[in-house]
């Protein structure tokens, strides 16, 4: 019943996470890399934010365009995260794996996700809303610019690995291009 519930993407009734589950759970949860380095204080104010998600291979987690809702932790798997410009093909910005954190357009207030999160093997992760960690931030201000910085270490290598994709894509198509002009002559 329980992965039901994950699948489906819907909230955990009260109690199903209970006792040793949630001590296993909570232990779980601190042993994603973007955790280590908060105070337990921090690590206390956040855990109760985090539910489990499970999914197999092959599962569209999110589309680009569909509500962000959820912030992704990856305890164990794989996820692709593509693109899909106006203008062309849809591309593979990265493939993340164990501590990877995907879904950062629900953090930052997006109405909706940037890209696709696609499940590459069978993925065992934590979610949080969103919404939730945007309250916190503003109840713990101090918890929530720690948290917030540690967020922002985690996900900013990607960002430059994104660009580094596209402006090797954007030069192969302008080889391609020339290519063709110069085989025309």
């Amino acid at each position: 019943m329980l992965l039901g519930y994950l699948v489906l993407g819907k909230h955990l009734p009260a109690g199903i996470l209970s006792g040793h589950k949630m001590e296993s759970r909570n232990m779980q949860v601190l042993d994603i890399p973007f955790l280590k380095g908060l105070t337990q204080e921090q690590c206390d104010l956040l855990l109760h934010l985090f539910e489990p998600f499970s999914v197999p291979a092959g599962i569209v987690i999110f589309k680009q365009g569909d509500p962000a809702l959820y912030l992704y932790l990856i305890s164990s798997g794989r996820v692709a995260i593509r693109y899909k410009p106006y203008d062309g093909p849809k591309i593979t910005l990265n493939r993340l794996r164990n501590g990877g954190i995907f879904g950062w357009s629900s953090v930052i207030g997006n109405k909706a996700y940037t890209s696709d999160a696609i499940s590459t093997s069978p993925l065992e992760a934590f979610r949080l809303r969103g919404m939730d960690l945007r309250n916190l931030c503003l109840e713990h201000p101090d918890a929530g610019r720690d948290v917030l910085q540690k967020l922002a270490e985690a996900v900013s290598p990607r960002w430059k690995n994104a660009r580094d994709q596209i402006r090797d894509m954007l030069q192969n198509m302008a080889r391609v291009k020339t290519s063709k002009s110069v085989t025309k002559r």
